[in-house]
C-alpha cells in the first residue's frame, strides 16, 4: 500500500524544456525584428538616371525609356529626393553630372547591371520570343538585316516575323507588333522615335548623268523619265524647288512600289530615281551616279512605331533597346 507523502508520482510529473534550436529560432527572430528595415531606391528612376549617363542626353534616353521629357525629368528628381543629393546641374534644358551624381553613377551602375542579368536569367525558360515586324524591303535589306547577327547573339531566342507589305500602319497592334515607316510623321496615338533625316538625291545611271550635265536644265530635264517612290510622293516637288525647276514637265514619270527595284532601274539607264540620300551611299552601287550636287532636305524620315503599351512586351522592348543603342 502506497504511503501518501505529498509528491507526485514520476509517471504523472509534466516538466517543460526549451532546446536549444528552439532558444536560437527565438533570439534570431527578435534579432530579426530589431533590425532596421531599409528602404529600396526607386527602381524606374535609378534607371533612368543611369541610362541619362551613359547615352549622355536626357532627350536620348528619354527615347530610349519611351518617356517624355518632363517624365524622364520627374523620375531623376524622385531619386535626387530619395538620395538627398544633387545628381545633375540642369542648364538651358541640358543635364550636367555633378561629382556627387559620378560617384552614385559609379557606385550603383555596376550593381543595377548586375541585377538585370539576374533577373534576366530567371525569366529565361527556353521559349521562344516572336516579334511581328513591318518593314520596308530596302530598310530591311540595307539597315536591319546587316545587323541582326549582333542581335542574335544578344538575344539568341528573340525571333522576327518580317513582314514587308504596304501600309504597315494600319496593321499595327492587330498583325504586327511594331514596324519601321517611312513617313512624314506618324499618327499621334503611336508611340514613335524617328530613326533618321534625310536628304532628296537624283540618282542615274553614270552615262545618263553625265548626259544631263551638271547644272540643272529645264529643256534636258524635260526629255528624261523620273522615277518616283509611292511612298515617296512628294520628293519630286521638293527637289525641283530645291533645282530652280518648279514648272519641270518630264517626259515621263514611272511609279515604283519597291526601293531595290527603283534603284536597279535607275543603274539600268532606265530613269532619274528620285531617292534619299541614305538610299544611295547604302546601295555601294558603282553604277549609279547623284545628279546636281544640291541639298534638298527630304519631307521624309524612317520611324519606329508601335503602341505605347506594346513598349512592356518583352519582344518589342528587346528590339526596340537594342535598335536604339545599335543605332540602326
Amino acid at each position: 500500500m502506497l504511503r501518501s507523502c505529498g509528491c507526485i508520482p514520476p509517471a504523472n510529473r509534466t516538466t517543460t524544456k526549451t532546446s536549444p534550436k528552439t532558444s536560437r529560432e527565438q533570439e534570431n527572430s527578435s534579432r530579426r525584428q530589431s533590425l532596421p528595415v531599409r528602404r529600396l531606391p526607386p527602381l524606374r528612376a535609378l534607371e533612368a538616371f543611369v541610362r541619362v549617363v551613359r547615352l549622355g542626353s536626357a532627350k536620348a534616353a528619354a527615347n530610349e525609356l519611351g518617356l517624355s521629357a518632363s517624365a524622364l525629368s520627374r523620375r531623376i528628381t524622385a531619386l535626387e529626393d530619395f538620395t538627398g543629393r544633387r545628381l545633375f546641374t540642369r542648364q538651358h534644358q541640358a543635364m550636367k553630372l555633378t561629382d556627387e551624381g559620378q560617384a552614385f553613377f559609379n557606385a550603383v551602375a555596376p550593381k543595377l547591371d548586375e541585377l538585370a542579368l539576374a533577373v534576366s536569367s530567371q525569366l529565361d525558360s527556353g521559349q521562344v520570343l516572336r516579334l511581328h515586324l513591318g518593314v520596308p524591303p530596302l530598310f530591311g535589306g540595307q539597315r536591319l538585316f546587316p545587323r541582326l547577327p549582333d542581335l542574335r547573339k544578344l538575344h539568341p531566342r528573340l525571333h522576327i516575323d518580317i513582314d514587308t507589305s504596304q501600309h504597315p500602319e494600319a496593321r499595327v497592334g492587330d498583325t504586327l507588333d511594331a514596324a519601321i515607316v517611312l513617313s512624314k510623321e506618324p499618327d499621334p496615338s503611336f508611340y514613335s522615335v524617328r530613326l533618321d533625316h534625310n536628304r532628296v538625291y537624283a540618282i542615274a545611271s553614270k552615262e545618263l548623268a553625265e548626259e544631263v550635265g551638271p547644272e540643272p536644265d529645264v529643256e534636258k530635264l524635260s526629255k528624261q523619265t523620273f522615277l518616283i517612290h509611292d511612298i515617296l510622293p512628294e520628293s519630286f516637288d521638293a527637289w525641283k524647288e530645291a533645282m530652280g525647276v518648279d514648272g519641270l514637265e518630264p517626259a515621263a514619270i514611272d511609279h515604283f512600289d519597291s526601293g531595290q527595284l527603283i534603284l536597279e532601274a535607275a543603274a539600268q539607264g532606265l530613269g532619274i530615281a528620285i531617292m534619299h540620300d541614305d538610299h544611295f551611299r547604302r546601295a555601294h552601287d558603282e553604277r549609279l551616279a547623284r545628279i546636281f550636287d544640291i541639298d534638298v532636305e527630304s519631307p521624309y524620315s524612317y520611324w519606329f512605331i508601335c503602341r505605347p503599351r506594346d513598349l512592356e512586351s518583352r519582344p518589342v522592348r528587346l528590339f526596340y533597346e537594342w535598335m536604339m543603342q545599335a543605332g540602326l
